[in-house]
């Protein structure tokens, strides 16, 4: 989200994706002696065609077409807001004033044309997505950004169907220099691909990202298990279908020994078949789409960062 954490709630936040990520590798690699997740179980035209088939037939694909897929962070700020947020350290987010009541639906535009009615939140819930802390949890005078007052407005977002006007609320304090805008869609009400697809297949290994070179070719990013720090022959497997392409990996089996494994990434080039195209990419292990590495709002509801190191995102805000 834009950040909407200060720097130290960042880094918390960061801090925890970290060590899942690496007590997942290192749990793996000591059960499964660094073997890839498909080795031993499932080919991965099997695992791929199940990918595909939870795709169709869960809500996920529908939501992807059809539903509300944010491509950017939900929370902007002004320049000397996101400064002062930077510079403080271990500040918490309260209520400290009267505040209006939130409409029991609103309205989302796209530049097609088209629009839907979704259900929002309201301003107290838009706060507790900017906060890191849990609701309730106390905070010296001092030490806490205090919001007194919030209107309900609009922002421009980028989506996966295209630039739209989504409702949001502004939220002001009395000890920022300016406000702060929040998406006020209610995520988990609308629904979101991640709780539709229901969590990730068994393996140790995950697709992170692609970029591509040309109408064919993908340039995929990946994460697998070591033990050691020998290069392993992975190989990137591809599945084609006419609405999306699964990605996946055969990672070598390493040992049946316990070894203390680490975190490898790497980069490989794959050729389609045929041009990419509107065609949705998906990860063989999560089950999600790749993209929701680059942009963890697409497809999760809440204020938990994304891997990668996040700053906050800093916008003019209409009227400020």
């Amino acid at each position: 989200m834009s950040s909407k954490l200060s720097v130290s709630a960042a880094a918390l936040c960061q801090d925890r994706h970290m060590v899942r990520l690496a007590a997942t590798l290192l749990v793996v690699v000591l059960v499964l002696g660094g073997g890839s997740g498909l080795t031993g179980r499932r080919t991965f035209g099997e695992t791929a065609a199940q990918v595909v088939s939870t795709w169709r037939t869960s809500a996920a694909a529908a939501i992807w077409r059809t539903g509300f897929v944010p491509l950017e962070d939900l929370s902007r700020m002004p320049r000397k807001v996101s400064k002062q947020i930077g510079h403080d350290e271990e500040y918490g987010w309260v209520v400290a004033g009267p505040l209006p009541v939130a409409p029991a639906r609103a309205q989302v535009r796209w530049d097609d044309g088209s629009m839907t009615r979704v259900p929002v939140i309201g301003p107290r819930e838009a706060l507790m997505a900017l906060s890191p802390w849990p609701e309730g949890y106390s905070f010296p005078d001092g030490k806490a950004y205090k919001l007194t007052g919030a209107t309900f407005t609009t922002m421009r977002l980028k989506t996966v169907r295209g630039m739209a006007t989504v409702p949001a609320w502004r939220l002001y304090f009395s000890n920022l220099p300016g406000p702060i805008d929040h998406v006020a869609i209610d995520q988990e009400a609308v629904g979101t691909v991640e709780d539709a697809v229901s969590g990730p297949l068994p393996g140790d290994e995950e697709i992170t990202d692609f970029k591509v070179l040309d109408g064919r070719r993908l340039l995929v990013s990946y994460e697998y298990g070591s033990c050691n720090a020998d290069p392993l022959d992975i190989k990137v497997r591809v599945s084609e279908e006419p609405d999306v392409v699964v990605l996946g990996l055969d990672v070598p089996h390493q040992s049946t020994s316990l070894c203390a494994g680490t975190g490898q990434s790497r980069q490989d080039i794959v050729r389609l078949d045929t041009p990419l195209g509107d065609r949705v990419v998906l990860d063989a292990t999560s089950r999600l789409p790749v993209l929701c590495h680059r942009a963890r709002n697409a497809c999760h509801a809440g204020n938990e960062l994304p891997p990668a190191t996040r700053t906050p995102e800093v916008r003019s805000l209409s009227g400020v």
